[in-house]
């Protein structure tokens, strides 16, 4: 209601008026991290909008949808939820990483599941499920490893580097160490694709279809589709 409002009041407000509301959005810290902040950018330099942007795990953000904190969510969630639009964005390529010291102590007979299991891992936080979506792709047992929870997208890569543990970091994150050697991927073949979806409130307003619009442009240049 406040965006549709906004919209009612363009043509009877000045040009120059700054009492615009803030826009709120949720979205996941790796999404933050990478191409999210283009297209907000973009947004802000087209149309002038403020951003009110809430983080939370990509399997969460939508709850935020649904109880009315936000306006639209970038979430992993593909169903509608009810009153909303959903459309696809694409999917962020996660792959394994570690220092080339630590691959050599826990790593060396490859990625088995007596090394799951003796290597510190390293997760954003207790939401985070992707670090044990590939452990289960790699091991059916069950496996209790030594855990660092550490809430950075970035600081991912270098602890890594550092050799705090091993973890999964998004592709477009990880080009760099992986050039300079910093770090190696455990697993050059298998990666874990992750889909995510722009879910917005489903009524007809030319805010929300400029944002949507471009942030489909802008993580175009991140996520693979």
């Amino acid at each position: 209601m406040q965006v549709l409002e906004a919209e009612a009041m363009t043509d009877f407000l000045p040009a120059n008026d700054t009492a615009a509301r803030a826009i709120p959005i949720a979205i996941n810290a790796d999404s933050l991290q990478t191409w999210f902040l283009e297209g907000l950018a973009r947004l802000h330099h087209a149309h002038g909008y403020l951003f009110d942007v809430r983080v939370d795990d990509q399997d969460h953000t939508h709850e935020m949808l649904r109880n009315g904190t936000v306006l639209g969510a970038v979430t992993g969630q593909s169903k509608p939820i009810q009153g909303c639009n959903v459309e696809a964005l694409g999917k962020m390529r996660y792959h394994a990483i570690a220092s080339p010291a630590l691959t050599d102590k826990y790593f060396s007979d490859g990625v088995t599941a007596q090394a799951l299991a003796d290597a510190p891992l390293i997760v954003f936080d207790r939401k985070d499920d992707l670090q044990w979506r590939f452990i289960r792709r790699i091991s059916k047992a069950r496996i209790n490893p030594p855990v660092h929870y550490l809430p950075t997208s970035t600081g991912f890569v270098e602890a890594a580097a550092l050799g705090l543990g091993w973890c999964l970091a998004p592709e477009t994150l990880i080009s760099s160490a992986v050039g300079s050697k910093q770090v190696v991927t455990l697993e050059t073949g298998r990666w874990l694709d992750v889909p995510l979806y722009w879910q917005y409130a489903a009524v007809r307003s030319e805010t929300l279809e400029n944002v949507g619009r471009i942030l489909y442009e802008a993580a175009g240049n991140a996520l693979r589709r």
